[in-house]
């Protein structure tokens, strides 16, 4: 069996010794597991992992730097388990197309740190930039949320990654690799070129997209055969899991057939595909950020903005019928063609369709580790996993349309690392010097 863990990227070695731990006490504890909010409670780091979370012990004397966090919430760290942090897809083609390399790496960090600081811990990037970002993240060369890659997202010629115009003229798109696969030899070398290259996930469009100039959402793209070629070439190596681009009905049918573990945005999605969904153990990344933002016209292309307008009320739709039915859901924003840094206002979305906030924090945290492989290592706050943790001051159950502000994350830490504290709320820490959003 692939070994899950070897796609976990590294991180930053936290710089103090193992034996230094700090508790924070006092704090709301939301701990991703579902269970009812402790209300008084404490969690102590030591290195870069999770020692203890629960109950406040009154009393305890070890040594440890005690941080009080009365009126403050403590979640774990989220996951956007679908973003683009190498696109701006709102700016105008004329800069993106002049822009050097050089210039669009730079661009990258920044919408690398605006993630980490508005609480996504880690993130899932479905097309668009290389392993470098994900290394440069592990050794500390720049901040950001730990990475998994896609690189690129397959598709066939007229297909979603297919960014030609009619005339030939090339748009914009989204692959480190070529993406275009029409033959069963095309999807084989392809899926091996990208493992080869770092992939932690392979992407395929099942269906069109609104941003491609040539096809519409309710195209077929990748069948369901080319999807088990796929998946029979990645279990040969790590296992990679296969989440895929479906956008319209008979896309998301062929994609669950196919075996992919998520189904991308889903904006068509009806019961019969949330009843193969649930019994595949499929779930969905509904990536409503994008998908109910309507952008300025005066920004995008024409046919993007028709196709738009129309889709977005059809996932608006479908969606919310599809929690209603218990749909599985792992939260995805598709940063990149919505703008960067203000992730947690997917939360907000899901809970406007039909999710709780303790559901939809699920979705973030749990859910989303799940569906990376990650469930030992995050999405909860519990002894033994990495000490990835959001402190806010907000009541997230009450309001938890507040977080999409990235300014109402305090406090962020990541694999131990203080990386924001916004209010001073760490003063002395002996983490790190903290870093101000």
């Amino acid at each position: 069996m692939p070994d899950a863990a070897a796609h976990t990227a590294r991180l930053p070695r936290t710089p103090v010794d193992d034996g230094v731990s700090l508790r924070l006490v006092h704090g709301r504890l939301i701990d991703g597991t579902g269970a009812a909010p402790v209300t008084d409670a404490e969690v102590v780091i030591t290195g870069d992992r999770i020692s203890y979370a629960g109950a406040y012990r009154a009393g305890l004397a070890d040594g440890a730097t005690v941080v009080d966090l009365a009126g403050r919430t403590v979640l774990p760290g989220f996951i956007d388990a679908h973003l683009h942090m190498g696109s701006n897809l709102e700016a105008p083609l004329t800069k993106q197309q002049g822009a050097f390399p050089s210039e669009r790496a730079l661009d990258t960090t920044i919408n690398l740190r605006r993630t980490l600081m508005a609480g996504v811990t880690t993130a899932r990037d479905l097309g668009g930039i290389d392993a470098g970002f994900r290394q440069a993240i592990a050794d500390g060369t720049v901040l950001g949320p730990r990475l998994h890659l896609a690189l690129s997202a397959l598709s066939p010629t007229g297909g979603h990654s297919d960014y030609h115009l009619a005339n030939g003229a090339q748009t914009r798109g989204f692959a480190v690799l070529d993406p275009i696969v029409d033959t069963d030899d095309d999807v084989r070398r392809t899926t091996r070129l990208l493992i080869r290259s770092g992939a932690d996930v392979i992407k395929v469009c099942t269906s069109g997209g609104v941003s491609s100039p040539s096809d519409q959402p309710t195209d077929v793209g990748v069948p369901a055969e080319h999807i088990k070629i796929i998946r029979e070439e990645a279990d040969k190596r790590q296992g990679q899991p296969v989440a895929a681009h479906a956008q319209g009905l008979q896309g998301i049918l062929e994609a669950v057939r196919g075996g992919v573990s998520s189904v991308e945005h889903g904006y068509q999605i009806d019961s019969e595909a949330v009843d193969l969904m649930l019994s595949n153990g499929t779930m969905l990344v509904p990536t409503l950020s994008a998908a109910l933002r309507v952008p300025d016209p005066a920004l995008v292309p024409g046919y993007l903005y028709e196709k738009k307008v129309r889709w977005s009320a059809i996932a608006r739709e479908h969606i919310a019928k599809a929690l209603v039915l218990g749909v599985k859901v792992a939260m995805g924003t598709d940063s990149g063609v919505c703008p960067h840094g203000r992730n947690l206002g997917e939360l907000g979305h899901l809970v406007e369709l039909g999710l709780s906030p303790m559901e939809a924090i699920l979705a973030g945290t749990r859910n989303a580790a799940e569906l990376l492989r990650l469930s030992d290592q995050l999405g909860t706050v519990a002894e033994g996993r990495l000490a990835d943790l959001v402190i806010t001051g907000v009541d997230p159950l009450g309001d938890i349309g507040a977080l999409a502000d990235p300014t109402s994350i305090g406090a962020v830490l990541q694999g131990g690392r203080l990386v924001k504290d916004s209010y001073g709320w760490f003063p002395g820490s002996p983490v790190v010097p903290a870093i101000s959003a």
